[in-house]
């Protein structure tokens, strides 16, 4: 078998060997070392010329007679891709229409049933792009897979070992798009400084396409979502809690460390459903920083109905639950402690708090209509107003925002997408309490295709016990009434003050002239 050949499985006892894997170039060997490491030696040899000085032995004096040969890195794209017949063709156009194209991208396919294949193969081939006369040559290869029982994970291994022997790993999702100077930016941030591990794109949607009310609404939301994770990892000396698979690029060297530390065989392991949230954590461990670009953009695929919707960000919810809760289950240890799942701290405690003020509210509220005992205080106008504030302040950070995107801000809209991200975080909980086995990976599948109705589920549990909660009062005499209501109404006081303030210090914060 040729080095530039690799076997893979289709169906269990069949085997096929792909032969398009790009052998390694001849011109030289590819350097094993990581390219900061290379940099400074050609700088040595360089210095060394201008003064004359006789060269110094080693690779770069052997294989670079001059510095402009290594001037940039080696990036391999791994773009895994799962029924992506409708974004592959807009995802390879993104790539191809980058400012520094990568060096070689690879399309893996795995578990399809649609056209994705058929598709990506009309790019197959070498492409040239002249950018400020800089001429950038990448050659695009697509690898059907075929079942896959690892899924994503088992493709972007699959990938790592066709990048080996480049500096870079660029890892784009299937339906993924990006600003024409992402790559460019990701590049610059990566080299400048060889203790980052991986650095992550803003991530936002574009809404271009998006037609229909609960479609727009919804995106519209993400979008809100997506700005202020962004923004709180920007401020946070743009230290980014998840490296997300959709548009990330990894220093090789840093994965290569990962594997060996964790006694691992690849980077990627399929024992957190999450599989970008765990390596983020490994990369951290290994002493490499996780980042956020200040500038790389990319946009990434929208969830259009609550089906869709709530498949996936139960599969978040869940994943990181998974990594944050003390314990062993299975092959993967809760990591509670680690700096990286500060954030995802916050954010869940910060969403019990939403749920236990709007819950109390809503019952208080009821319970003293029905014994005429509500008097309206004009205080509580102030909790939605500074909301309103928070999210406008996100809105008008956003680097494209428009007119629906202010809109949303208003209560009624954010209010809404509020109860939704509600009903998926108690649904991962309980599915992570309840211990139960099911694949979040098929289920968001499923889901996308229309199929399951797993997303009512929180609305009717809160119905049942919204009216339960109700039927428990009219059982009781006006007497404990009246005390549950002279106690509930300063204790929701207290806690709405707390969660107001927090919500001020973000509409105050600085944000550095970020955008998200």
């Amino acid at each position: 078998m040729s080095s530039n050949e690799i076997v893979i499985a289709r169906e269990p006892g069949e085997v096929h060997v792909v032969t398009d894997v790009p052998a390694r170039r001849s011109v030289q060997e590819p350097d094993s070392r990581p390219f900061h490491q290379r940099m400074i030696d050609a700088g040595q040899q360089a210095a060394a010329r201008a003064l004359n000085l006789p060269a110094q032995p080693g690779p770069i004096a052997a294989t670079t007679p001059d510095l402009e040969v290594i001037r940039h890195a080696r990036i391999a794209c791994i773009i895994p891709a799962y029924n992506e017949q409708d974004s592959i063709a807009d995802v390879l156009e993104s790539l191809l229409s980058q400012t520094r194209l990568p060096d070689v991208i690879h399309v893996v396919v795995n578990n399809t049933d649609d056209d994705t294949v058929e598709i990506a193969n009309r790019y197959v081939g070498k492409h040239r792009r002249t950018v400020k006369g800089t001429t950038y040559e990448t050659s695009i290869h697509v690898h059907d897979m075929g079942v896959n029982p690892d899924k994503k994970v088992g493709a972007l291994n699959f990938g790592f070992r066709l990048a080996r022997g480049y500096d870079y790993l660029l890892g784009v999702d299937g339906d993924t798009t990006a600003d024409r100077r992402a790559v460019e930016w990701l590049e610059k941030e990566i080299v400048d400084d060889p203790r980052i591990g991986g650095i992550s794109a803003i991530y936002s949607i574009d809404k271009a396409k998006i037609d229909g009310g609960m479609a727009r609404f919804l995106v519209a939301g993400q979008r809100a979502q997506f700005a202020g994770f962004n923004m709180d990892n920007l401020l946070r000396g743009r230290n980014m809690a998840v490296l997300g698979g959709q548009f990330s690029i990894f220093s090789m060297h840093a994965l290569q460390t990962v594997m060996v530390r964790d006694h691992q065989n690849t980077p990627w392991v399929r024992d957190s459903e999450v599989e970008d949230s765990k390596l983020s954590l490994q990369i951290r461990d290994a002493g490499f920083s996780t980042k956020i670009s200040a500038r790389a953009r990319a946009y990434v695929g929208a969830m259009t109905n609550l089906r869709a919707l709530h498949g996936q960000q139960v599969k978040w919810n869940y994943g990181a639950i998974d990594l944050m809760w003390p314990g062993q289950r299975g092959d993967t240890k809760g990591q509670p402690l680690h700096p990286n799942l500060r954030l995802r701290w916050f954010e869940n405690v910060s969403m019990l708090s939403n749920i236990a003020t709007r819950m109390s509210f809503l019952l208080l509220l009821a319970a003293a209509l029905s014994i005429d005992a509500f008097v309206f205080n004009p205080i509580w106008l102030i909790p939605p107003a500074i909301a309103i504030a928070l999210n406008l302040r996100l809105a008008l950070a956003m680097h494209d925002k428009s007119a629906s995107d202010i809109a949303y801000c208003f209560l009624l809209p954010a209010e809404i997408y509020m109860w939704v991200r509600i009903g998926h975080f108690l649904s991962a909980w309980t599915q992570f309490f309840a211990r139960v086995e099911k694949d979040n990976w098929a289920a968001q599948a499923a889901a996308e295709k229309g199929r399951g109705a797993a997303y009512i589920f929180p609305l009717v549990i809160f119905a049942a016990v919204f009216g339960l909660l109700i039927l428990a009062w009219s059982q009781q005499s006006i007497g404990v009434q009246a005390a549950i209501l002279s106690l509930g109404w300063p204790v929701l006081y207290i806690c709405t003050v707390v969660q107001t303030l927090f919500m001020a210090r973000k509409v105050f914060r600085r944000q550095r002239g970020f955008t998200v």
